[in-house]
């Protein structure tokens, strides 16, 4: 069979299973699989798959008919032109985060050559950092900064630790397990504080799409009642290890602007900025404690 058969024939079999976007899954995968550039895949359309590449193709398509991420097959997904390495214990990092990580390293910078030459160095608090990827992101765009990033579950800074060693910052980066701020060593502070913590209201879960619903690790996801949390610990606890003019960012979900800036206003920040994503839904705020 060639290329060009694999793909017509796997992507018709996953569009009739729900898949979005069939042809392209099956391109990545079988790029994957040969070891080529997807576009290289249109230079080989005539290409004989040998037995072993077909057996695996297969292995992969029927993996990807029943809904398991693309991301969790091929055990990576690309985050600010950055591989990370995803599994089932952490979420897999949407594109919209990515603008989450901008905002974030371009206040650094920007803090980082306000007070250069200072004693302390600028730092970072990645709240709930699962795969990793805004405390890497931020480690890799701010060569100066220190991160700490706090996670509940030891599979997932497993994961991230991973990551932070591919990518060479792990040196930059203290990992810590546990429960939010209680994590947080005794005596550190920060300039900014990131966090895209789950958002999802308790109920909504089942609906989701299969690859998160049935993949994406429940305590990533799952909100409370109104999804809404984290947000409000965050407003509450976040100003106590928040440096003097240091910034708070955070993602939210469909809907949750408003009611996610009240949260912050009514614990005394300031909030400067609630931005939409590329679609133009309102997904980021950010803020600063007035003390």
């Amino acid at each position: 069979m060639t290329v060009l058969e694999v793909i017509q024939r796997s992507a018709e079999f996953l569009g009739k299973r729900g898949v979005e976007s069939p042809r392209l899954q099956v391109e990545l995968l079988l790029a994957h699989v040969l070891k080529l550039p997807r576009m290289g895949l249109y230079l080989n359309f005539e290409r004989v798959l040998t037995p072993v590449e077909l057996d695996e193709v297969r292995e992969l398509v029927r993996r990807r008919g029943q809904r398991e991420p693309l991301q969790h097959i091929v055990g990576s997904t690309s985050f600010c032109g950055l591989e990370l390495a995803v599994n089932k214990s952490v979420l897999v990092p949407r594109p919209e985060t990515e603008q989450l990580a901008e905002l974030g390293w371009e206040f650094l910078n920007a803090r980082a050559s306000a007070v250069a030459g200072a004693r302390e160095p600028v730092a970072a608090l990645d709240f709930g950092t699962g795969s990793g990827c805004l405390a890497i992101t931020l480690a890799v765009k701010v060569p100066a900064a220190q991160i700490v990033a706090v996670d509940i579950s030891e599979n997932a800074l497993a994961v991230a630790r991973e990551n932070a060693a591919r990518h060479q910052v792990g040196d930059r980066i203290r990992f810590v397990s546990g429960d939010g701020f209680a994590a947080v060593p005794a005596g550190m502070s920060f300039d900014l504080i990131v966090a895209n913590p789950p958002y999802i209201p308790a109920a909504e879960i089942e609906t989701l799409e299969p690859e998160v619903r049935d993949y994406d690790p429940r305590p990533a996801l799952n909100g409370g009642a109104q999804g809404l949390d984290f947000y409000e610990r965050l407003a509450r606890e976040a100003g106590a290890v928040l440096r003097l003019g240091g910034r708070i960012m955070v993602e939210f979900g469909d809907g949750q602007a408003e009611a996610v800036r009240g949260m912050f206003e009514r614990q005394n920040w300031v909030v400067e900025q609630v931005k939409p994503d590329y679609s133009g839904r309102l997904r980021f705020l950010a803020a600063r404690l007035v003390k």
